[in-house]
């Protein structure tokens, strides 16, 4: 059986606070994702955004966080509703084995399931972190070619998959 088959995604406050705030990622990657605790902090506060636990069997293997408006991540509305998804990111100790696949395919499905209201799913890839591009065009997202601007890591592409 393929490690990532036992992967599942769940709300946040089903864990202790002290599992979340163990997960890290290399150095190389903070600057794409930042620290776990004020991404915490921030969804706690954000209306209409829920952070979501990545798990391996019993174990959280890293984070996400779901906004059910894409603006949030883009800075613009979309013909249909769309879903925001930022901060993903498997823990440094966990990765390479398939797991960021896997959960992306739990992210996805349980999106479709506890929002059906949307019909996209859209997040922003900063341009140089090739390896997480690689991941959500292999999830399905796709690049129209738009950069976002916004915000203080530099530009990125604006990634978009529909959810059936």
């Amino acid at each position: 059986m393929h490690e990532g088959s036992l992967i599942r995604v769940e709300p946040v406050k089903a864990w202790p606070q002290p599992a979340l705030e163990a997960l890290h990622v290399s150095e190389s990657q903070r600057r794409y994702v930042g620290r776990v605790a004020d991404m915490l902090a921030d969804a706690a506060v954000c209306p209409g955004s829920e952070a979501m636990t990545i798990v391996h069997d019993n174990t959280v293997i890293g984070c996400y966080r779901i906004d059910d408006s894409a603006r949030s991540v883009s800075g613009r509305d979309f013909d249909q509703p769309a879903l925001g998804l930022r901060s993903f990111f498997i823990d440094r100790c966990w990765q390479g084995r398939g797991f960021g696949r896997a959960a992306m395919d739990a992210l996805i499905t349980d999106a479709m399931q506890r929002h059906r209201y949307a019909g996209l799913l859209v997040l922003t890839v900063h341009t140089t972190n090739t390896i997480a591009l690689k991941l959500y065009r292999r999830a399905g997202f796709t690049d129209n070619g738009e950069l976002y601007h916004g915000g203080h890591g530099g530009p990125q592409h604006l990634l978009l998959r529909s959810l059936p």
